[in-house]
């Protein structure tokens, strides 16, 4: 009986976990203008309000079973959006070089080239791996800390290379990550049928 529940509950829109999410996505562009605007204090604020709400939607929608596709899709969008967000602020101040910037977007294309295929082959996207979680995990650690030696020179002979120390294990597992979802996607399309359980909003 739970579970039928759980799956009622999974496609509702207007839970909390969900308006938690929305209003963590309507947090970018306030974001990226106090990046722009050189506030780097208030961005980082912002930036770790985001988590705090990022660990409260989740904690809620799993206590409550409140769970839901919309959740599924909003979480990673707008760990994404803040990660882009970061880079391109950080990348129009010269404080990180373009070539990161492009590093990265490189991979989400490629990332959504894999899902157009997937989705010929009536799939919703590809389990999440844990190289690719990793890959977010050290980039949302990243880019704050190379912004955090934007606040305080006291700190930046200790942000700054751990910055960047997580800047290359991300791109890497992210490059690494988008390689192992190619895979998949053409072990699908030789007619496997990997699970679709535990998908991240879709997309690889």
């Amino acid at each position: 009986m739970r579970d039928h529940v759980r799956d009622q509950v999974s496609n509702r829109m207007w839970t909390v976990p969900n308006m938690i999410s929305m209003a963590r996505l309507l947090g970018v562009p306030v974001f990226l203008w106090l990046i722009l605007a050189r506030h780097d204090a208030w961005a980082l604020v912002v930036l770790g309000l985001s988590g705090v709400s990022d660990y409260l939607d989740g904690k809620i929608a799993r206590h409550f079973g409140l769970e839901s596709r919309l959740g599924q899709l909003l979480d990673p969008v707008a760990d994404r959006l803040y990660i882009l967000s970061t880079l391109l602020g950080l990348a129009w101040r010269d404080v990180i070089p373009w070539w990161v910037v492009v590093v990265l977007l490189a991979r989400e294309a490629f990332g959504a080239l894999v899902m157009v295929g997937v989705r010929r082959h009536g799939y919703v996207g590809l389990p999440v791996n844990f190289v690719g979680k990793s890959a977010t995990f050290a980039l949302l650690y990243a880019f704050p800390l190379l912004l955090l030696a934007q606040v305080s020179s006291a700190t930046a002979s200790v942000t700054v290379p751990l910055g960047w120390a997580f800047a290359w294990w991300g791109m890497v597992l992210y490059w690494v990550a988008g390689g192992m979802y190619a895979v998949q996607y053409l072990r699908l399309a030789r007619g496997g049928h990997p699970a679709v359980t535990g998908v991240e909003g879709g997309r690889p």
